[in-house]
């Protein structure tokens, strides 16, 4: 039986193959310096499309973002520094770090008090 694989997958391979021997000159060139600019391009684009509200232009602008995050990633785990899989499993665990009042039943009264551990939750993690 064949394995479905996700979209998330088939764009991680695209990116490889595009980086890859047979790939496209231009990404099998690209560092994650001369990656700065378009992220920074890509981020002011998904702002303006918030600000204007049009959901297919975020739509766009997201996935633009998306394909850089993924591409910064997969440069650093060619460089064996780590993979986009490391950026995801990161980010799952300080989210649900940082929510205790969802995933260990602690409760909070309001969100002043919400703000405040979230406050504090960050302060420990820099220790």
């Amino acid at each position: 039986m064949k394995k479905k694989i996700s979209e998330i997958e088939t764009l991680i391979a695209t990116i490889q193959k595009l980086r890859g021997p047979q790939g496209c000159p231009w990404d099998k060139k690209q560092t994650t310096e001369s990656l700065k600019k378009y992220l920074h391009e890509e981020f002011s684009e998904i702002i303006e499309a918030i600000e204007k509200q049009d959901p297919d232009n975020l739509c766009e602008e997201l996935g633009d973002f998306l394909y850089l995050i993924i591409m910064v990633s997969e440069i650093n785990r060619e460089q064996h520094h780590f993979s986009f899989n490391d950026v995801i499993q990161i980010v799952n665990r300080k989210l649900i770090r940082r929510h205790p009042h969802v995933f260990e039943g602690k409760s909070v009264k309001n969100e002043d008090e919400l703000r405040i551990q979230w406050e504090e939750i960050k302060k420990s993690e820099k220790n």
